[in-house]
């Protein structure tokens, strides 16, 4: 589904990788290792196309992501390491408008049952700005219990979740790699998606020239 071919990142005159290769099929995850600076982030941004890469290919389903953008951002979804909430809404506020955002539909019952499984019931009506560091990671994570696309690129989905909440976590990931999605993640803590058919782990601090 996802194959990345010859991958080479420059920031400024510093390069983070070069000549990555991999491919992710149905089903996979692939856990992005590597040091703060190794390039993890850029890495899902240039595969998300939020950035560009200094050389090398991304391709979707087998074509380039860049000649048919909008169809590949129509599968893909894409959560960056800080959580993107506006501080004047509400945990339910802030869900349906990043899904309308990203075209996903998500009307108010569904929302609240998305932000009761990852804990938050009772909390889906506050002000983004009273809730703990962990409440608005699971504010921004409950969009996994809407989507329908199948790759997911997460950038340390787990900072700042306790112990229940890694766990309902771990389920998602779950249901979705049975379901036939797939998974980049970077994450410093340790994972366990018993489902998946196969489970990567890349390093990047092998890929520096």
């Amino acid at each position: 589904m996802l194959e990345v071919d010859q991958l080479s990142c420059r920031r400024g005159p510093r390069l983070l990788f070069a000549g990555l290769s991999f491919s992710l099929e149905a089903g996979e995850l692939l856990h992005l290792r590597g040091t703060n600076g190794s390039g993890k982030t850029s890495l899902l941004r240039i595969i998300a196309g939020l950035a560009r890469a200094e050389a090398g290919h991304v391709r979707w389903r087998g074509h380039d992501t860049r000649d048919a953008p909008e169809d590949y951002r129509a599968e893909m979804l894409y959560q960056g390491h800080a959580v993107a909430l506006k501080d004047e809404f509400s945990a339910l506020e802030n869900l349906q408008l990043s899904c309308m955002l990203a075209g996903d539909t998500a009307d108010a019952p569904a929302a609240c049952d998305a932000l009761q499984r990852v804990g938050l019931k009772g909390r889906w009506d506050l002000p983004v700005r009273v809730l703990s560091q962990g409440q608005r990671r699971r504010a921004s994570l409950a969009r996994l219990w809407l989507t329908q696309r199948k790759l997911w690129l997460l950038d340390e989905p787990l900072a700042s979740l306790d112990v229940a909440a890694i766990g309902e976590l771990q389920a998602r990931l779950d249901a979705h790699l049975a379901d036939g999605g797939s998974v980049l993640l970077t994450t410093h803590q340790p994972l366990a998606t018993p489902t998946a058919p196969r489970a990567l782990d890349l390093d990047l601090a092998a890929q520096r020239a």
